[in-house]
């Protein structure tokens, strides 16, 4: 896909293991991405184009992440702001999102959880650049309907609650990736939930028990033993 129609994302970070790692794993998501290790760097790159996300670090050499904001929201009042930051600090989150901030995720973090907040908010500022979104998702048998959020296999409607809906879409958009219990609980039950990781186990549970021909042999939903789960391509 050509770079131009890519949504484009700036990431801001002095780290360069951290910066290499989300860049590398958001080209592999369809974005195209930019790099600054300096806040000044960052506001020379941003004029000369600008892009639609800014991925913000907080702690930077030359300024810290909340004068950046302030400075790129005076340029322009509608770019999308995430702030990435090892602070985990109640009144950090609540100064950026003050200042503008559209999102906010503590390090250390997984790249699938920072590519999905991207989306939920271009989607949401309606900045999304691409192809039309795809209606359905497939995978072997398994074919989720994205208008109706209804779950086919082999043609056969299975009955599944909302979050078993979202479960199953998570999956099938990352095919063999392992997915931990604790990124699966923020992609589906959202950041803030407080509820205890054997809920996805319980919802995997139901969902093999919906899906599989033999729940004591899972062909669709792996277990990845001390992580969570990875679906199985095309099984």
């Amino acid at each position: 896909m050509n770079t131009l129609d890519r949504n484009q994302v700036l990431i801001v970070e002095d780290d360069d293991h951290i910066r290499r790692f989300v860049a590398i794993n958001l080209d592999r998501n369809n974005f195209s991405v930019s790099e600054a290790a300096l806040g000044e760097l960052a506001l020379s790159m941003f004029a000369a184009n600008r892009p639609d996300v800014v991925v913000l670090d907080i702690m930077l050499p030359d300024m810290d992440g909340f004068e950046l904001c302030r400075r790129l929201r005076d340029r322009d009042p509608d770019i999308v702001i995430i702030f990435i930051t090892a602070r985990g600090q109640d009144l950090d989150k609540i100064k950026g999102l003050e200042l503008g901030a559209d999102d906010y995720i503590v390090k250390p973090f997984n790249p699938l959880e920072l590519v999905a907040r991207i989306r939920t908010i271009l989607r949401r500022t309606q900045k999304v650049i691409g192809p039309p979104q795809r209606t359905t998702l497939q995978s072997g048998s398994i074919l989720l309907d994205l208008d109706s959020k209804k779950l086919f296999k082999h043609d056969c409607l299975i009955e599944v609650t909302p979050k078993e809906y979202q479960m199953v879409k998570v999956f099938l958009e990352n095919p063999d990736k392992a997915l931990s219990r604790d990124i699966l609980l923020n992609l589906i039950w959202g950041v803030d939930y407080v509820g205890d990781t054997k809920t996805v186990d319980v919802h995997v549970r139901k969902l093999r028990e919906k899906m599989e021909d033999d729940c004591s042999k899972p062909q669709l939903i792996e277990t990845v033993w001390g992580l969570g789960y990875r679906w199985r391509k095309d099984g």
